[in-house]
């Protein structure tokens, strides 16, 4: 029996959300959630006020709505062009799925995979100096099982430069605290890596487990929030920015700056650069694909920048006293014309 136009859809979502993503891409639980969320607003969207959602087919997710509905997320959602291109890229990879698994609609996957992205402005990178991690750091009340809890957070995101949700899917059975000591992460594209730990880090991981009685051979979750549960990156960035906020009273720079669990990990990367480490070597410390986006932060590398300013010298002088020169000697040669 034919299936109709609307259960092509709604198979063709189930199968991309559920096999596809999972099984073929070996996508993250995260990936997944926000790729269902980007075709869920699509949908409800080209649902509109006058159609049932069980009604819609193929057909309906046109070019032309993709279009608006990306629109419809900037002009009354309030998105930036950022987001727009985020949920961009879950609609291209669907229709992508689409088009092979169900030729008959080809053309139009092929129509709404040309829809381009929104050019971005490109940000500056925020990190962290020393002095600024350190007065992060001290602004945490270490006296309290949620203030151990922080500053353990805080300090393995900087020690590691982990990306968030690999700090907050951490288990105790992913640490080795014996010398050398190190951590096993599960980052994107399912690859494991390992990260050293410094041996001071070690330490209040082993006293943060001895005090909660967390056991290091059991896969307990390493971070939880307060109600037992794991802790989510949500509440990651909460603590984060909490803390950040109560180090902005005695350190006026760090006001100045927007303060989330990634900046850490930046930080991470140019303490690592300042302190001579090659770009290869810090590549495969965050886990990065490519040594191409490692690159950006050879540009926050200030120190460096100055020192290499210093060691060219200023140009600008030098053409000046040039200038000065030849006005000299065409004045001389004018008058001796005379």
């Amino acid at each position: 029996m034919k299936r109709t136009d609307a259960e092509i859809l709604s198979a063709a979502v189930k199968g991309f959300l559920c096999d596809y993503l999972p099984q073929q891409r070996a996508c993250s639980p995260h990936t997944i959630l926000s790729y269902r969320d980007s075709l869920k607003l699509l949908l409800h969207f080209a649902t509109g006020t006058k159609r049932h959602l069980t009604g819609l087919t193929v057909a309906d997710l046109s070019p032309q709505i993709v279009r608006s509905f990306l629109d419809h997320l900037e002009s009354k959602r309030g998105n930036q062009a950022a987001t727009r291109n985020v949920r961009l890229t879950a609609i291209h990879s669907f229709f992508e799925y689409l088009g092979r698994e169900y030729p008959e609609h080809l053309l139009q996957a092929q129509r709404v995979l040309s829809v381009p992205f929104k050019r971005t402005t490109q940000r500056t990178v925020d990190y962290l100096d020393a002095d600024e991690l350190r007065q992060l750091l001290e602004a945490v009340d270490r006296s309290t099982p949620l203030g151990r809890r922080d500053y353990l957070l805080l300090t393995v995101l900087f020690n590691t430069g982990a990306r968030v949700q690999e700090i907050v899917s951490l288990n105790t059975t992913d640490l080795r605290l014996i010398p050398p000591p190190s951590i096993k992460f599960l980052a994107k594209g399912r690859k494991e890596r390992i990260c050293p730990l410094w041996p001071e880090t070690a330490k209040l991981i082993r006293q943060f487990c001895h005090k909660t009685g967390l056991k290091l051979d059991e896969p307990q979750p390493l971070f939880c929030n307060r109600q037992g549960g794991r802790l989510t990156r949500f509440g990651a960035r909460l603590i984060v920015q909490r803390h950040a906020r109560h180090a902005a009273n005695s350190c006026a720079a760090l006001a100045k700056k927007r303060i989330h669990p990634h900046v850490l990990r930046h930080s991470t990367a140019v303490h690592l650069l300042k302190a001579g480490v090659d770009l290869s070597t810090i590549a495969h410390w965050l886990g990065h694909a490519s040594i191409n986006t490692t690159h950006k932060y050879l540009a926050l590398d200030l120190e460096a920048k100055r020192a290499a300013l210093a060691a060219a010298g200023p140009i600008v002088a030098r053409a000046a006293a040039a200038a000065r020169r030849r006005v000299s000697e065409n004045l001389i040669q004018w008058l001796e014309s005379l």
